[in-house]
């Protein structure tokens, strides 16, 4: 057990650091006459009673702060996205108090389908909102095509008229939400300017602007569905010197990338305020820690919350990662236990991990984590604000 212990303090102490502690300086000595001088002085200045003080009332509840859990670990529980393959998988998460579900490539498609037995069935079945969300953007990346549809590329999409773009939007949106989902992990902002075939024609364009305008429709559609877009990978991985899905990946310097990777983010976060984003794993040199994947980097998360690039605008919507179990490049990094860890204690609102394994250990070590002073307790109480919020955006 201590051995135990042992570890998951050096994981923790390794995934977010501890400030540095100093003791408190010694009180300096006053002389007699002087403190004697000092007391009289104060009396003879003060006043006989002294004014209460004032009390000041807690500011109210937000409607998503009251809906947050008052346990810790359902609190914690509910910043998990959890990848399931079929209709038990999805109970078990859920029971373990998941606050949201992934559906992948591989899971059977009769957890969209079968009545009773389906994500809806699921929905009745739980008297509480959860997140269902997928990967649908249309051409190579669009999971469960037979159930939801079969739509063109991204860039084949760029070149349509703004009512198609739209309406692709919202044809999409409508499928996913008639199967119970409420989030797509999509549009993708990464430029196609480096010639990576991880972004290719996944890519609405290599022009700022024109991503802008496009992604812009684009998630108008999914909006208008009653489904919250996903902006992704921040900070942008259209330079990137690789696919995070095999190897750490490492970016344009952060001035490199202010000038043009971040472009498309700050207009859209300005129109889409309640979207999502979703971190990458990119490494982004002058941003924070050498070395460090943005989804486990608290300056890539400050940097997208504050809008310190250029056009950027501050944003509290909610921050999910990456997939932090399925990407050959984040688990050569750190198992996933502590990529949880790293992440929710570095500004992320929702870890997902599209494998679902060791959900209960992984939601004990996060728990732990607070309960020793590793990540605070305030961290845990806004990332679950803002992912009641996401809910509430969609009337769930």
């Amino acid at each position: 057990m201590r051995a135990r212990a042992g570890a998951a303090a050096l994981a923790c102490v390794s995934t977010l650091g501890l400030a540095a502690c100093s003791s408190p300086k010694p009180a300096v000595e006053e002389s007699p006459a002087l403190e004697t001088a000092e007391v009289r002085e104060s009396a003879d200045t003060q006043p006989a009673i002294a004014a209460p003080a004032q009390v000041h009332a807690p500011a109210p509840l937000s409607p998503a702060q009251q809906r947050v859990p008052h346990d810790l670990r359902q609190k914690v529980a509910s910043l998990m996205v959890v990848g399931v393959s079929n209709y038990d998988q999805a109970r078990f998460a859920l029971d373990q108090g998941v606050g949201g579900l992934i559906i992948p490539s591989w899971a059977d498609p009769a957890l969209l389908t079968e009545v009773g037995r389906d994500v809806n069935a699921l929905r009745t079945q739980y008297h509480r909102p959860f997140s269902v969300a997928i990967d649908f953007e249309g051409g190579r990346v669009q999971r469960h095509t037979q159930v939801l549809g079969d739509f063109m590329p991204p860039r084949a999409l760029a070149g349509q008229p703004p009512e198609v773009i739209r309406g692709t939007g919202y044809d999409i949106g409508r499928a996913l939400r008639a199967h119970g989902i409420n989030v797509d992990y999509a549009p993708l902002l990464d430029l196609d300017v480096s010639g990576l075939d991880i972004v290719g024609d996944r890519s609405f364009h290599g022009n700022p602007d024109e991503v802008v305008r496009v992604a812009g429709l684009f998630s108008q559609g999914l909006m208008d569905a009653g489904v919250t877009p996903t902006f992704k990978h921040f900070p942008g991985h259209g330079r990137a010197s690789g696919d995070t899905h095999h190897q750490l990946a490492l970016t344009p310097s952060l001035g490199e990338m202010k000038e043009l990777d971040l472009r498309p983010y700050g207009p859209l976060l300005e129109q889409f305020p309640r979207a999502s984003v979703m971190m990458g794993h990119m490494i982004v040199p002058g941003l924070g820690p050498e070395g460090v994947p943005s989804s486990m980097n608290p300056e890539a998360y400050r940097l997208l919350r504050t809008g310190d690039y250029p056009g950027g605008v501050p944003f509290e919507g909610a921050v999910v990662t990456d997939d932090l179990s399925g990407m050959r490049g984040i688990l050569d990094y750190a198992p996933t236990r502590d990529a949880v860890a790293r992440a929710i204690g570095s500004g992320a609102d929702q870890a997902l991990w599209s494998s679902g394994a060791d959900l209960p250990g992984i939601i004990d070590h996060i728990v732990w984590c607070v309960q020793s002073g590793y990540i605070p307790e305030t961290r845990i109480d806004e990332a679950a604000a803002r992912v009641q919020q996401q809910l509430i955006d969609v009337g769930l």
